[in-house]
């Protein structure tokens, strides 16, 4: 009897876990997506958003349009507003620098009205990228 409520519970589990596309910018949980989006491949990408209660790590790589800092967080914006704009929350600027690309990394907290926010997150220049 105890090993056909393990079997139902691990199948239950199983059941319940998202697809995530391993080849796309979201995770389930706080690991770092192999292949971040682009401006460009984003907006088709929001379409595959896990359907998930937890914590969702998405990735995108590009160049940075502003940087603001109000003192305590820093957002930085990644993304003409023509395309998907993302705005990474964080807690240190990032100087802007034309052509560098940058990779913003963090919890996907939602999209909506043409903004994906990614919160917290954390920012890269590409050439300093963990691995």
């Amino acid at each position: 009897m105890r090993f056909i409520v393990v079997l139902l519970a691990s199948t239950i589990a199983a059941a319940a876990a998202p697809v995530v596309d391993p080849d796309g910018p979201f995770v389930i949980g706080e690991a770092f997506p192999e292949t971040p989006a682009t401006c460009g491949s984003l907006r088709g990408w929001l379409d595959d958003v896990p359907d998930y209660d937890g914590r969702i790590s998405m990735a995108i790589e590009g160049e940075l349009l502003a940087s603001e800092y109000d003192g305590v967080l820093a957002y930085l914006f990644m993304c003409p507003e023509k395309d998907v704009q993302v705005i990474c929350v964080t807690y240190e600027p990032h100087e802007i620098v034309k052509d560098q690309k940058v990779l913003l990394a963090g919890g996907f907290a939602g999209a909506g009205d043409g903004q994906v926010i990614l919160d917290p997150c954390l920012a890269y220049d590409v050439r300093d990228q963990p691995d």
